[in-house]
């Protein structure tokens, strides 16, 4: 804990960007900010380590924070430097969505960034949308006036009241890798991933299929009518600059 609590003040907190795929016209379209924390003496800690420790202690506030600017304010440095505009995506821990001030905040990291809302997704896990619904539908209702779109993580891992799926402004479904692992031979995780694409569709959404590795899983998803994909078929996360120069190389 103590470790974690000095790593934000040392700098030893990095993001990796792992691209987001339009599956029609494979254009990046996206990326999403994954946390890394690099330690001197632990070296890379992964982010199933921390993240709990760091929600327990109050930390996330903070650390949250730290990547929800660094984020941002690194998606307006690639498009000053003539990358085409993306949708940036952040993962929201659960303290953070139940902050009060999240809107607020949100807002003001975007603006003093210079960057318009419509470039900032921020993630909610299934989980955490569901754990209070009521109160989630206010606080995505106060994101959405102020242009910031929001999508479900993990879709289909947790219980979706479907009466309060029309409810929340969500503009996204991702599809968890779980599925997607084993859509070639699990016809329940196939049928599960076909369910969740047209409901999407039909509730006006988009779908985004997560760990996505192989041609087949690809062709699947593409066939099925899924809007984008991310996973190590196209790229692992990437530290900033070897993802601006993924980006530039896919335009060649």
């Amino acid at each position: 804990l103590n470790a974690l609590r000095h790593a934000l003040a040392r700098n030893e907190l990095e993001l990796h960007y792992q691209p987001q795929i339009a599956l029609q016209q494979e254009t990046v379209i996206g990326a999403e900010a994954l946390l890394r924390w690099n330690n001197p003496e632990l070296g890379m800690v992964s982010p199933a380590e921390f993240i709990p420790i760091a929600e327990d202690s109050g930390l996330i506030l903070p650390i949250g924070e730290w990547v929800l600017r660094t984020a941002v304010t690194q998606m307006k440095r690639w498009i000053d430097a003539g990358l085409a505009p993306m949708v940036i995506a952040v993962n929201l821990s659960v303290v953070q969505f139940r902050h009060p001030n999240l809107p607020d905040l949100v807002t003001k990291i975007l603006e003093e960034a210079g960057l318009p809302a419509e470039y900032l997704e921020l993630e909610l896990t299934e989980a955490v949308a569901m754990n209070d619904p009521l109160a989630a539908v206010g606080v995505m209702d106060r994101l959405h006036e102020r242009g910031i779109n929001m999508s479900i993580d993990d879709f289909g891992t947790g219980y979706s009241s479907l009466s309060y799926l029309k409810k929340f402004k969500i503009s996204k479904l991702k599809i968890d890798q779980s599925f997607v692992r084993d859509i070639i031979d699990d016809t329940d995780d196939r049928a599960i991933v076909v369910a969740i694409i047209n409901l999407a569709r039909s509730l006006g959404m988009h779908t985004i299929a997560e760990g996505v590795e192989t041609e087949r899983q690809l062709a699947v998803l593409k066939d099925q009518g899924c809007d984008a994909v991310q996973g190590y078929f196209y790229s692992k996360p990437l530290p900033e600059d070897q993802f601006a120069t993924y980006v530039r190389n896919r335009l060649i």
